[in-house]
């Protein structure tokens, strides 16, 4: 029933854009980008109220507050971006739903590496706010996640042809 509105929502936005892009792409827009919100609220929400801009301390290692807050937010993100690829984007996929879920897995932890290494980067380097980093960050890292969940992660496996002679 879910997935059924999702679908009848998204299809009712679609026709003006059907003209630039296959309905696959728009669907992969509109999830996306409503779990991109969702995670970036969860990170600011974290960093500035739950960790209060400061560092967080786990015992063995303390997170500044913009890494505990990307953290937190990413598990959240991890959760609803694979049930919406898998149920609503790329639903042509004959991949097995555990090997999906390992390669998405995998792509997330890369999306992770990167999304990390580039948001200090322009926190400790380049001196930006920390939410504002995360916007930039994530704008880089949706085209990269787009073509490894196209390619990798629910890829349709190729069958082989039974032709009748």
């Amino acid at each position: 029933m879910i997935k059924k509105g999702i679908l009848s929502l998204i299809s009712f936005f679609y026709p003006p854009f059907s003209k630039i892009m296959p309905l696959q792409t728009f669907r992969y827009a509109a999830c996306g980008g409503s779990n991109a919100v969702m995670g970036f609220f969860i990170f600011v929400t974290c960093h500035k109220y739950v960790f209060n801009e400061e560092q967080f301390d786990i015992g063995l290692y303390a997170f500044k507050s913009y890494n505990a807050a990307l953290f937190v937010s990413t598990c959240f993100s991890f959760v609803m971006g694979f049930t919406l690829n898998k149920y609503i984007v790329f639903t042509t996929s004959n991949l097995k739903g555990h090997i999906q879920l390992f390669r998405y897995s995998l792509s997330l932890l890369l999306n992770l590496a990167i999304n990390y290494f580039l948001l200090n980067f322009f926190v400790q380097y380049l001196n930006l706010d920390a939410v504002l980093a995360q916007i930039i960050t994530t704008i880089l890292i949706i085209g990269i996640s787009y073509i490894s969940q196209s390619y990798f992660t629910f890829k349709v496996k190729k069958t082989p042809d039974h032709h009748v002679l």
